[in-house]
């Protein structure tokens, strides 16, 4: 997916008391990283969904957030784990950072279960 020069510039507007972010295309969609690490991804009409775990799905719930549902070939949805900012943090980059932080620590729990899944 090819990300327009003016939505990333947002990006980096919303998200960049994260880090250096940077947007790689995937799957059709996009990946949004912090640091090199997958936080957030876009779809083909640049929503922007954020990680979101165990620790985190209710916060998003409360805000009236929804899941990013991936269709399958059997008609069926897949929840991938993550959930559309909600609205009041696409205008405020102290509020994305909010949500952001959020995405990124669910994003390095992931990674560390990873690891753990992967050890002797």
């Amino acid at each position: 997916m090819k990300v327009s020069p003016g939505f990333l510039d947002h990006l980096q507007d919303l998200f960049g008391m994260l880090g250096t972010v940077r947007v790689r295309s995937m799957f059709g969609g996009a990946g949004i990283y912090a640091d090199e690490l997958m936080f957030a991804l876009l779809d083909r009409d640049e929503t922007i969904y954020l990680r979101a775990d165990a620790e985190t799905r209710a916060t998003f719930e409360a805000a009236g957030s929804q899941p990013f549902r991936y269709p399958l070939k059997t008609g069926e949805e897949l929840e991938l784990g993550y959930w559309r900012i909600p609205e009041e943090a696409l205008e405020s980059p102290e509020a994305a950072a909010e949500w952001g932080r959020l995405a990124l620590d669910a994003a390095f729990r992931k990674r560390a279960e990873k690891g753990r899944k992967r050890g002797p």
